[in-house]
């Protein structure tokens, strides 16, 4: 298994890149753990609605705007990841600096993109 990855924005919804994400995450063999708005199962993943710290989360991709992430900055450091991905939509200066500030990696990129291209 490689590294695990929280997908925080996780949806049940088909068309949605975060679906995607977490489906491609699955066949390209990460673990996968997923935050959402409401519980469901994707790609073999439950998705849960409650703030669990997970253990050695290397990478959080975010699917959720800047807005909603305020409300998420304690929980993406206290996971102390090796690094997040904002997702077209997701950009933050203001996490950006905190992240910088904690020692943490954080990328401007497309979460599919990057396994397509072999660069996650």
């Amino acid at each position: 298994m490689k590294n695990k990855t929280l997908v925080i924005g996780a949806s049940l919804k088909q068309e949605r890149y975060s679906y995607l994400a977490v489906n491609k995450l699955v066949s390209h063999g990460f673990e996968v753990v997923a935050l959402g708005l409401k519980t469901g199962v994707v790609a073999g993943i439950a998705i849960d609605t409650e703030l669990k710290l997970y253990e050695n989360v290397h990478t959080v991709t975010l699917y959720i705007n800047p807005s909603v992430q305020k409300m998420y900055y304690d929980y993406i450091l206290d996971l102390k990841p090796q690094r997040v991905i904002f997702n077209p939509g997701t950009e933050n200066p203001e996490l950006y600096k905190i992240l910088e500030e904690n020692n943490i990696l954080y990328e401007v990129a497309c979460t599919l993109v990057l396994l397509s291209t072999n660069q996650y």
